[in-house]
């Protein structure tokens, strides 16, 4: 497996240049957050989205109607797409989703793979954090994901957050004191930080930088990763 992004070679790419971005998932929690964003960085975004929901998108996204467990909907929309980014899954996973999870995250992947075959320079993928005490059908999902990106050979990001507070996802605050005290005890302090929390703004914060600064090669961005941000990610290189 890769190593952290602190011991990456160095990126390719400036953050001035405009990306061409495909987005699966786009108007999902992240998805739609991202898409803003992307745009307001001066960049093309295009989403895929099911057929009669185009008005959930962010407005300036090019939609793509498709169905993200079929690649034989979207490949040919793919254009110029220098990047994409995989956030299709299963909404608020949980022990009882099992089999969603690959029904839909797996099967998502799967076909996300199979559309951009040698089009896309860039693949950015949202996994989660482990190893884990729990979630273990979901982190096997998510693991099996990464291993087939990485058997495909193209450059790729992969960030793995644990939980991502923002709204409507507020709860685990109430565990952050739980968390300060883990932090000091040794034999917790690794799993409190590969476990930590992070926020809405800090994943779309890393995804940005990621994507406006590309991997050569193959990225993982830990949960310590995702909080440093920019400074995780590294500074562009001259192309």
């Amino acid at each position: 497996m890769a190593a952290s992004a602190s011991m990456q070679t160095p990126l390719t790419g400036k953050s001035s240049n405009t990306r061409s971005v495909f987005i699966a998932g786009a108007t999902g929690y992240m998805g739609s957050r991202l898409a803003s964003q992307l745009l307001a960085h001066g960049h093309q975004v295009a989403g895929l989205v099911r057929s009669g929901s185009e008005a959930r998108l962010a407005a300036g996204c090019r939609p793509v109607s498709g169905d993200a467990l079929d690649s034989s909907t979207f490949r040919e929309q793919l254009h110029d797409a220098d990047t994409f980014v995989q956030l299709v899954g299963v909404a608020h996973p949980s022990p009882s989703k099992a089999s969603q999870f690959c029904d839909v995250d797996l099967k998502s992947c799967e076909e996300s793979l199979k559309a951009v075959s040698s089009k896309v320079r860039h693949f950015v993928y949202v996994s989660v954090a482990h190893p884990a005490p729990m979630m273990h059908a979901y982190i096997d999902v998510r693991t099996r994901c990464e291993e087939m990106i990485q058997q495909l050979g193209i450059s790729a990001t992969i960030l793995r957050p644990w939980y991502v507070l923002g709204p409507g996802h507020y709860w685990p605050y109430l565990l952050k004191p739980a968390y300060a005290l883990a932090r000091q005890i040794p034999s917790l302090r690794d799993g409190a930080r590969r476990l930590g929390l992070v926020t809405i703004d800090q994943m779309l914060a890393a995804l940005v930088a990621s994507i406006e600064r590309p991997a050569s090669g193959f990225r993982i961005l830990e949960v310590p990763d995702i909080v440093r941000g920019l400074s995780a990610v590294g500074a562009p290189s001259a192309e």
